[in-house]
């Protein structure tokens, strides 16, 4: 929400399909340098990977905070088919904010699913635009519970809409973790 991201768009591979997470990460990243060249200067994004219902074919999501024409997504891309679009559909007197709330769901949704998917272990779930990256907000307690009652509070909600637990995962093998998302 800290930059905006109010636009969501889609890039997704014509055949020959991409399966490879590194090569789609490779892919992504040419496109973005692209896009900056078209437009002309840096612009804050954020974009996960998703696998396709089918379990073997990647497509990613990424939400921008700027105008972005269609056909510089398309040249920029030219793996294949791309859809872009702002999310204004939101209450009276939300604005950008409340868009890009919105956006943040629909990315976190995708990362929240990457977790059980062994294919993206041991990878990054998401990326954002450099010089972009949120301020850190630090937030300590004694328990997950705390720590996510004090959160709910500085981001004005009464408590996350989803949450996921490491503990939660018999195959776990890192530190313990928790993932949560705010309306």
């Amino acid at each position: 929400m800290a930059n905006g991201l109010n636009r969501l768009g889609t890039l997704t591979y014509a055949p020959p399909f991409c399966t490879d997470p590194g090569q789609a990460r490779a892919d992504v990243g040419v496109f973005f340098r692209l896009l900056r060249a078209v437009v002309g200067e840096p612009f804050p994004y954020a974009w996960v990977p998703e696998f396709h219902a089918d379990g073997q074919r990647l497509h990613l999501h990424f939400a921008a905070g700027r105008y972005l024409r269609r056909r510089d997504i398309e040249a920029a891309w030219g793996h294949g088919f791309v859809h872009i679009k702002l999310l204004s559909d939101v209450g009276v007197g939300q604005g950008v904010r409340g868009e890009a709330r919105r956006a943040a769901g629909y990315l976190s949704k995708y990362v929240a699913k990457s977790f059980n998917d062994h294919r993206l272990k041991g990878r990054h779930r998401y990326d954002v635009a450099q010089g972009f990256t949120p301020v850190k907000v630090r937030v300590e307690g004694i328990s997950a519970r705390d720590v996510l009652g004090q959160a709910s509070d500085l981001l004005g909600q009464v408590s996350p809409l989803r949450v996921w637990h490491s503990d939660l995962e018999p195959a776990w093998q890192g530190p313990p973790a928790v993932w949560a998302q705010w309306a």
